[in-house]
């Protein structure tokens, strides 16, 4: 399958590092400018100059903002008025005893790995519609239908945004726009790696500590290893293309075969 994405312009919210700029990356070698985003400027230089190094021919800006905030979302949206091709994969992840979450934490995690993606659709969207074309997709997590005893508070996040796409979905019916969410598994980045460490010990080696976290966190996982972050990355590509024209408000599995249930 050859998917050209040249001429179009896809914005991939927290890209400075992981699935972010692995998505990213994938969208440049299909042709399309890509629009990195991340808090620390520093960060999203040394996530340009890799890109580069994988793409040498790619089409990049790079806008350092903080989109969990409305100052952060203006700024992006100054930056880049339109956009073809709109990633939400900003998000935030931690481990926490259920009644140990506090009104702050619970409104930190929906702040950013909600709120932040209705924002930019909510501005983005009537650009695709008015064009007849466009791509929504929402980064989500197998945790928003399998809720993690010691992380719900992220868990709910990403069941509201199963329910944020199926919503604008919606909205964007028969326009030639489609949004869809990502539901991912658990993944190989560095962040998921001090994750693993925090649950199952610090001194295993990566390999066993790995394979431990999946028999004791996640022993439905058919894969029984973590996603790397380039796998995720094709089905997101898949999703931006002209291809995959007929797939919209659908919640799309890459997740090792952890989930059983049926995502409507």
């Amino acid at each position: 399958m050859r998917i050209d994405l040249a001429g179009r312009t896809a914005v991939v919210t927290g890209s400075s590092q992981g699935i972010g700029l692995a998505i990213a990356t994938g969208l440049a070698g299909a042709g399309a400018r890509v629009v990195l985003t991340g808090r620390s400027r520093e960060r999203l230089d040394t996530a340009a100059g890799a890109l580069r190094g994988t793409e040498p021919g790619a089409e990049l800006l790079t806008v350092a903002c903080d989109l969990a905030t409305e100052q952060g979302a203006a700024e992006l949206l100054e930056a880049v008025p339109a956009a073809d091709i709109l990633v939400n994969n900003l998000g935030i992840f931690g481990s926490r005893p259920p009644l140990e979450i506090t009104d702050d934490e619970w409104r930190t995690y929906f702040d950013t790995n909600v709120l932040s993606a209705v924002r930019l659709i909510r501005r983005y969207l009537p650009g695709m519609t008015g064009r007849g074309w466009g791509r929504v997709q929402n980064i989500a997590s197998d945790s928003a239908v399998v809720i993690p005893a010691e992380m719900i508070h992220y868990g709910m996040s990403k069941t509201a945004l199963l329910a944020v796409s199926r919503g604008f979905a919606k909205e964007a019916a028969g326009t030639g726009v489609t949004v869809n969410s990502v539901i991912a598994g658990p993944t190989h980045t560095g962040g998921v790696e001090d994750f693993v460490h925090e649950l199952v010990g610090e001194d295993l080696p990566w390999d066993e500590a790995q394979r431990a976290f999946m028999r004791e966190y996640r022993p439905q996982s058919l894969l029984q290893r973590l996603i790397e972050p380039e796998e995720i990355a094709n089905l997101v590509v898949y999703l931006s293309s002209p291809q995959a024209s007929a797939t919209t408000g659908a919640a799309v599995r890459v997740d090792g075969g952890y989930i059983d249930s049926i995502v409507p």
